[in-house]
């Protein structure tokens, strides 16, 4: 059983914590429609590449269970409308998009069943995607713990823990998976601005699992490698390109450089359904944009002036070049030597 319940079918209605209020309050929002996983996406109740695969199929399974259609070509026709506005509440995570095309798929096959056998397969779909994920994940864990040794201190970025996950974690799960190895390890968490998720969800997490933890602002990840402080980075994903360029929180290729300036070793973890095969190079992905309020704003305080020019994306992406080897469920891919 997962320490961490990140979000869960139960009975009509998608369940999943809020992780806008973490670490203070550990409220879970009821999702009763499709709808609803929708707006959870957009606002960030619920973040992290393979957390939202989840949701987006769970969107699916509720929106087609709920329907009043009659017959398959007007079920068809909401399906197609519950897709698209699943698929534009997250642009840069593929991971969604992977998600609605498995059970894109999967109901195009049935078009010759019956409407109650249709939803209740796709029901058994999404929650197989999300007992699926957490497997996917230990396996993440297991491949990348060799690179973590007995004493090391290693630094993360961003949240890539049970919460950008259906549990146990990318990035943070291998960190996890030396820990649960009994390996002594100190991880140097850097905040994550603007949104705070490496302060409020990394933190949180490493607390919940007993891992020795500092909190560093992000302008200090220079100076800690500087002391030779750190001996790996590991960060998660949110797409990763044909030729390895990879995108992630803004500030990931920050550090990225950093790490090769310092000759730190630089990981990526993330599950072969981050990787998009169509996209050639890190030039493609599509990078969100969000609300100026979240860099001019703490919990809708304004800590800035109320008029001024804001320029806030949600990633980055950190080339290929920079990364020393990518981590996935089937392996590892080394990209550059050491």
């Amino acid at each position: 059983m997962e320490k961490i319940r990140t979000i869960e079918w139960k009975n009509n209605h998608v369940m999943m914590i809020d992780q806008r209020l973490l670490p203070h309050q550990e409220i879970f929002v009821q999702c009763k429609t499709y709808k609803d996983i929708a707006c959870a996406i957009q606002t960030m109740v619920i973040r992290g590449a393979p957390a939202i695969g989840v949701a987006a199929a769970m969107g699916i399974a509720l929106g087609v269970k709920k329907s009043k259609a009659k017959n398959y070509s007007s079920l068809k026709k909401e399906f197609l409308k519950i897709y698209e506005i699943l698929y534009a509440s997250r642009p840069t995570a593929v991971n969604l998009r992977w998600g609605l095309e498995r059970m894109k798929k999967l109901f195009y096959s049935l078009k010759n069943t019956s409407l109650e056998k249709i939803k209740l397969t796709l029901e058994k779909e999404a929650l197989y995607i999300y007992e699926e994920d957490i497997k996917i994940n230990r396996k993440m864990g297991a491949n990348g713990k060799q690179f973590i040794q007995d004493g090391f201190n290693v630094m993360t970025y961003c949240n890539t823990g049970a919460l950008a996950t259906a549990g146990y974690g990318t990035a943070l799960g291998v960190i996890r998976a030396a820990h649960e190895e009994g390996k002594k390890i100190h991880v140097y968490v850097c905040e994550t601005r603007p949104y705070l998720q490496g302060l409020r969800l990394t933190s949180w997490e490493c607390y919940k699992e007993g891992i020795s933890q500092t909190v560093i602002c992000d302008n200090m990840a220079a100076s800690v490698m500087a002391k030779n402080k750190i001996n790996a980075i590991f960060v998660g994903a949110d797409r990763i390109a044909k030729n390895g360029d990879t995108a992630n929180k803004v500030g990931t290729y920050s550090l990225a450089v950093l790490a090769k300036y310092h000759h730190i070793p630089f990981y990526v973890v993330a599950p072969t359904s981050t990787i998009d095969s169509t996209c050639p190079d890190g030039s493609h992905i599509p990078i969100e944009e969000r609300n100026p309020k979240e860099v001019t704003h703490i919990k809708n305080q304004p800590v800035g002036l109320k008029k001024v020019n804001v320029y806030n994306p949600s990633f980055d992406v950190t080339p290929h070049e920079l990364i020393l080897a990518i981590i996935t469920e089937k392996g590892v891919l080394r990209l550059n030597s050491a």
